[in-house]
């Protein structure tokens, strides 16, 4: 349903799953087995799988922190998009990786939930793209010290407040990984 013209393919989208974004991130193995999981299925399926790297003065590059964690292991063939802002769409070559790859739909996993997941997901619906959250894929860091809520209750209101955005001509919403389709 994208609006987004000749663009009938779907994306798997991993975002900033690197060793000092998720350090102490709640059920971080579970996010991994399942981005794992759905790796294997988008690569079985012949979907493309885009990664997004972040990089700034905490996470520069080439250091331990800026590189994604080991459990993730990208192919050479899949893309890697370099950004410096919360939307992955921002200062970026994302969207002319995805044209090119005819992608009007994007399965969004990664890290954090409450930052650049969010903010990729509005840049996508914003943008025409179908944007789809997979609700058991994504996590985030514990900010409580600052007023935020707990991780886990950041994630779970993430996965209800994406479950009901809508626009016209596009979906959105949230998938578990077990229900997820390529």
């Amino acid at each position: 349903m994208t609006t987004l013209q000749e663009r009938p393919h779907t994306a798997l989208l991993i975002i900033d799953v690197q060793n000092g974004v998720v350090a102490g991130a709640p059920a971080l193995a579970d996010v991994l087995a399942n981005i794992n999981t759905l790796l294997d299925g988008a690569r079985s399926a012949g979907v493309p799988v885009v990664w997004v790297q972040h990089q700034d003065e905490d996470l520069v590059p080439g250091t331990e922190n800026w590189e994604y964690v080991p459990e993730l292991k990208r192919l050479d063939t899949e893309p890697l998009v370099a950004k410096s802002y919360p939307d992955s769409f921002e200062d970026t070559a994302l969207e002319s990786v995805l044209a090119e790859r005819r992608v009007g739909r994007l399965l969004v996993t990664g890290a954090q939930t409450d930052c650049c997941v969010r903010s990729t997901l509005h840049g996508a619906l914003v943008r025409g793209y179908d944007a789809v959250l997979v609700a058991d894929a994504h996590t985030t860091e514990d900010l409580t010290e600052y007023g935020a809520p707990t991780p886990e209750q950041v994630i779970a209101h993430t996965n209800l407040y994406w479950s009901n955005q809508s626009a016209p001509g596009r979906t959105a919403g949230t998938v578990k990984t077990a229900d997820v389709t390529f």
